[in-house]
């Protein structure tokens, strides 16, 4: 051959297909050889499938040339969901796309290989994506079996994806909706085309469901009603008719239709889930392919249910045939391989849907592969040009010796001067701190200044805020000023949070309620401290009760929020109880008074 072929197969549930290609002159696909093998039921049960896949691998091998494998996994084993994202920038797609895996995929994502990809933007905006998945104990399973005959596996497809691009290769003229459907042996896809438009559905009926019924209707096992069914079968047109004088054909012409029935029905749901969810077309003809379509009077039992054209789906409409290809046996298992072209497509072509199911440490292990003979040409370079450096400085070795030696003399002076220089850079950086510690002991002396300073500008701040508020006369001023050093406590020292907090005002217990109580559980840590960091305060205030019912309750929120925002106090302001009139109530009383305790941003050290 004189391009280099490569091999594509559909690992399906019923049937294994493998087909050779190579890139034409032109870059296309040439088909140079191809074969199918059965699996029979041991093919669709997770515990016979690796053995069966595996021997039949062995047996169709031998007459391929290539070693370099494509492969498509089968339907029944991969999880696949179109989802629909909002608009957003697309460095954050990944993101959202990991979450909406988490949320839908039904293992954990440690546990599965998935990838996904973005199929367009509806009118909306939103974001149509693919998302599949695959469990890393199937995939192990493929690159077990395909390792033991020997195979490379480079790309690990989905059957959705490789059907999708086959289609869209040989039938990518055609205008409107079609349908693509695939009866497989134990599942089916049914796949939408529209405008650019994907969508594919997994149906779990298959071709198998009618040799399991008519095995079991018949007594037979489940190999020999499969035989039956491929030579003598056909699907029952319904209505009035002769039933065939053949028991076995009468058997299975019923069962057929019964499953097809109920194919149908899937495919009708379908139908109207994608032209009211996802806004597509009425289809104007449906395409057939797989090995469960070729059951006679399948074509005709669809265009009766659906009313629109059925055609068979032929994959190798725009594939070359090599001369050695045997056209007529060609032509009896097209349908089978249209996985196989799809899956062949992404050797050569950028493709609509592009997704890989390969684990991440076999594409390392490819890529790694890959880049081995380069590897090999560095190091091969790397250790001429050592030996070369090496052959240059042995040359050199003596003369640059007695230099080192004259300038090491020189340097013993200067690392001498160096030690010095550490010495006194230590000494300075002591004589630093010790000028720092004095500097804050200087400033410690205006620290009460600066505390009374903030205080004043609080309660002006607040006295000029009220009175532009109320219209009226405000006046707050210090009634008593102490300083809260450990153990020396003014407000809740003999009392309990609970009883602090009794008959306080409804607004005012919610607003500072909680607040009150944390700072009483806190008091051991207060006392067992060494620094002063609270202030008791007792502020007195004009009776504005006249002016509103609030305005007294309203001033001392405006208090509690001033020093709340002070640069010097902070949010561990808090108020102790209600005010307290000097007649016991709002009526009749000039002024008030308010507990607060104030706690400094910057304690004082003791």
């Amino acid at each position: 051959m004189s391009a280099k072929s490569f091999l594509a197969a559909d690992l399906g549930a019923g049937t294994l297909k493998i087909a050779e290609f190579e890139k034409n002159d032109a870059g296309a696909l040439r088909l140079v050889g191809f074969a199918t093998k059965s699996l029979g039921l041991e093919g669709s049960q997770e515990s016979t499938r690796e053995v069966v896949v595996q021997k039949a691998l062995q047996e169709l091998l031998p007459q391929f040339g290539s070693k370099d494998i494509s492969v498509c996994a089968p339907g029944f084993h991969v999880f696949s969901k179109f989802i629909k994202l909002p608009p957003v920038d697309s460095s954050k797609v990944a993101q959202i796309v990991t979450y909406e895996a988490q949320q839908n995929v039904p293992f954990p994502l440690e546990e599965v290989v998935w990838d996904y990809q973005i199929l367009g933007a509806a009118a909306s905006g939103e974001l149509e994506v693919l998302l599949v998945a695959i469990k890393n104990e199937i995939v192990d399973g493929l690159f077990k079996v395909a390792g033991a005959a020997g195979l490379k596996v480079g790309l690990v497809d989905v059957s959705s994806a490789a059907l999708c691009n086959s289609f869209r290769f040989s039938y990518g003229d055609l205008e409107g909706c079609t349908m693509l459907l695939d009866i497989g042996a134990k599942t089916s896809n049914l796949l939408f085309f529209e405008k650019g438009k994907i969508y594919s559905r997994s149906i779990n009926i298959g071709a198998n469901s009618i040799t399991q019924d008519f095995a079991t209707e018949s007594k037979l096992p489940f190999g020999e009603a499969e035989r039956i069914k491929v030579e003598e079968g056909f699907v029952s047109l319904g209505g009035a008719y002769e039933e065939p004088e053949n028991p076995h054909q009468a058997a299975i012409s019923k069962i057929s239709r019964q499953i097809l029935t109920r194919l149908h029905i899937q495919v009708n749901q379908t139908i109207q889930f994608y032209r009211g969810q996802q806004g597509g077309s009425v289809p104007q003809r449906l395409y057939l392919c797989g090995g469960g379509s070729v059951m006679t009077y399948t074509q005709q039992f669809f265009e009766e249910k659906l009313s629109i054209p059925v055609e068979y789906f032929n994959p190798f409409r725009g594939v070359e045939l090599s001369p050695s290809i045997d056209v007529e046996a060609l032509q009896g298992v097209a349908h089978h391989f249209g996985e196989t072209v799809g899956v062949a497509l992404r050797s050569v072509a950028h493709c609509p849907v592009e997704l890989n199911l390969t684990p991440k440490g076999s594409i390392k292990k490819q890529e790694l592969s890959k880049k081995t003979p380069y590897f090999v040409a560095s190091a091969v370079s790397l250790i001429v040009a050592i030996f070369a450096i090496g052959l240059f400085y042995g040359q050199m070795g003596t003369a640059t010796q007695a230099k080192v030696d004259a300038i090491t003399a020189e340097i013993a002076p200067l690392d001498q001067s160096k030690k010095t220089i550490t010495q006194l850079s230590g000494q300075i950086a002591q004589s630093k701190k010790d000028i720092d510690a004095l500097v804050k002991v200087v400033d410690e002396r205006f620290w009460w200044v600066g505390v009374l300073n903030e205080l004043n500008s609080v309660l002006s701040q607040v006295e000029a805020t009220a009175k532009a508020r109320v219209s009226s006369d405000v006046g707050v001023w210090i009634e008593s000023f102490n300083p809260m050093v450990p153990g020396n406590y003014s407000i809740g020292d003999e009392t309990s949070a609970e009883d602090e907090l009794a008959g306080m005002d409804a607004a005012y217990k919610e607003r500072y309620g909680k607040a009150l109580q944390a700072l009483l559980k806190d008091k051991k840590d207060v006392v067992s401290g060494n620094d002063l960091e609270r202030i008791q305060c007792v502020f007195r205030a004009v009776n504005l009760h006249k002016v509103g019912l609030s305005a007294n309750t309203d001033l001392l929120f405006a208090l509690k929020d001033a020093f709340v925002a002070s640069p010097v106090f902070g949010a561990g302001a808090v108020l102790g109880n209600e005010p307290v009139f000097e007649a016991g109530k709002a009526e009749g009383s000039l002024t008030f008074s308010i507990n607060m305790v104030l706690k400094l941003k910057r304690p004082l050290k003791f």
